[in-house]
């Protein structure tokens, strides 16, 4: 207890008040001082008639109590500090990797792309339960993996990278970090941010070394001093105009820049040091943060408010009195329709967002608290409570989480969208291997799409040549209006898993539409 203090130690000359207000009510009930100027002293004490009791609870003792508590309440009593709103205690990791075609060369065996490939996967070996995040760059930068602890998916995206993957050759180490501070920008974790490359080209060493946000910036330099030839694919190597080849080398000078500028640079090992030092630097970037910013203290004084519930209590004892009128007036005014203003805003001061969609979920007001609610998933259950299963469905994309994938095959299967369905129903169980009730809806909406194609084939077996039950002709010349007619929406996540196609593939494709829209 040697760090307990008070926060506020202003309100504790309210303690005053509590001490004045019992001697001034002692005094005014002491008899003997009231007619001690009045009637002799001698025969004052046999015209006074003392109490029975000698001390019974009083609204005196209640009142000053309850001042005195929420004296202490309002000083705010602490001895510890708090932690800082941070989610978790492991740092999250961004990864960019180099795929300019220097990548390719052969001075680290096999090439130094496949290198980095291994100690990535040693990395999250190191860093089990972590998040980390993968973006590739060359003359343009893309994200190939958002923040995950899916170490699997990962090492999958990882291996398929390629340096004919990017659709815009060179190297825009600046538009990288750009790309990188965009994927993180929802981030509230201090983490680390590394750049894989062979070097850093000079017109980006400002970006890197004036960059001022919660993440700590690190570079890993691939290759050797002595550089090696690039290879172009199985035996042949990148050559210049007279036919000689190109040696790769890496920037050990922009290197050493960039370490004297105050960023964090090592070189690739045939060991574990570097990965070892990735791993214990991004812990130390996040746990100086944490120290860095803790530096509030846990207000202890609620505790207090459980006594303080309880001394009010005794108000109702038999024989005491309550001052109602100012209760009934109170409640008369916030009865007036004109007070409905002022009690959105007295809610709104004292509940956050969240909680005043939590009141209008128990009231099974669902759109006001779809409009209230911050957190996607409560808002997600709001509208899905209100029938908006396309808006819902929106809302519960925003979280990557089993319970995400497992309401969103909900709100799939609302609306007839069985496959999509199903596919989040797996992703579900991949989170959360075992879950029945995911396993039981998966199962379901199997049965339907086994039944909708059994359907669909029987439909389609009906002879060419059967009549038509009814012909109707439009004899009075109306062709009717030309109208708009909105399908299922369906998000970019579910269109995604539905392509059949390797993750090299796709990430080409993807990589180039986003430089084909990038372009003025």
């Amino acid at each position: 207890m040697g760090d307990f203090h008070f926060l506020r130690p202003e309100w504790l000359l309210a303690l005053l008040a509590a001490l004045l207000l019992a001697w001034v009510v002692s005094r005014r009930d002491d008899v003997r001082a009231r007619w001690r100027g009045i009637i002799a002293p001698h025969l004052l004490e046999h015209l006074v008639i003392d109490r029975r009791a000698r001390w019974r609870l009083r609204p005196l003792h209640l009142t000053v109590a309850l001042i005195a508590l929420g004296a202490l309440a309002a000083a705010g009593p602490t001895w510890e500090q708090e932690r800082p709103p941070f989610v978790e205690d492991r740092a999250p990791l961004a990864i960019a990797i180099d795929l300019s075609q220097t990548m390719d060369a052969i001075d680290v065996t096999p090439t130094r792309l496949e290198r980095v490939k291994l100690k990535i996967h040693d990395l999250l070996a190191l860093r089990p339960g972590t998040r980390s995040a993968i973006f590739a760059y060359a003359g343009s930068a893309h994200m190939v993996l958002p923040l995950t602890d899916d170490a699997g998916l990962i090492r999958t995206y990882v291996d398929s990278l390629a340096t004919g993957l990017m659709p815009v050759p060179g190297k825009d180490t600046a538009k990288a970090l750009a790309a990188v501070e965009a994927g993180l920008a929802r981030e509230q974790v201090p983490g680390t941010i590394l750049f894989v490359t062979a070097g850093v080209e000079p017109a980006a060493f400002d970006a890197l070394t004036n960059y001022h946000g919660i993440h700590e910036i690190m570079v890993l330099g691939v290759g050797t001093a002595e550089g090696g030839p690039v290879r172009t694919g199985g035996d042949s190597f990148l050559a210049d105009a007279t036919g000689r080849r190109v040696f790769s080398r890496l920037d050990v000078e922009g290197l050493k820049k960039l370490k004297s500028a105050g960023v964090r640079v090592a070189t690739l090992t045939t060991g574990d040091d570097d990965v070892a030092w990735i791993a214990r630097r991004a812990q130390a970037h996040l746990q100086q943060k944490q120290a860095d910013t803790a530096t509030r203290w846990k207000d202890a004084g609620w505790w207090l408010v459980i006594p303080i519930a309880l001394f009010t209590a005794l108000w109702f004892r038999r024989g005491w009195t309550i001052r109602w009128a100012s209760c009934v007036l109170l409640a008369i005014m916030l009865a007036r329709p004109e007070a409905a203003q002022a009690q959105n805003v007295l809610e709104r001061a004292f509940f956050t967002p969240d909680q005043l969609g939590r009141l209008a979920f128990d009231r099974s007001d669902y759109e006001a608290a779809a409009q209230r609610f911050e957190d996607p998933m409560w808002q997600g259950a709001a509208l899905y409570r209100a029938g908006k299963y396309d808006e819902a469905l929106q809302s519960f994309a925003r979280v990557d989480s089993a319970e995400s994938y497992f309401n969103q095959g909900d709100c799939l299967a609302r609306v007839g969208n069985f496959a999509g369905a199903a596919a989040s129903y797996q992703d579900a169980l991949k989170g959360r291997p075992g879950w029945k009730e995911a396993a039981a809806n998966l199962a379901l909406v199997q049965r339907l799409l086994a039944a909708k194609k059994k359907e669909d084939e029987g439909q389609g077996e009906s002879a060419p040549d059967m009549p038509p039950d009814q012909v109707q002709f439009d004899d009075k010349g109306k062709q009717g209006k030309r109208g708009k007619m909105e399908v299922g929406k369906q998000t970019a996540d579910m269109w995604m898993r539905n392509i059949q196609t390797t993750p090299a593939q796709l990430l080409q494709r993807k990589f180039a539409l986003q430089a084909q829209a990038a372009k003025p």
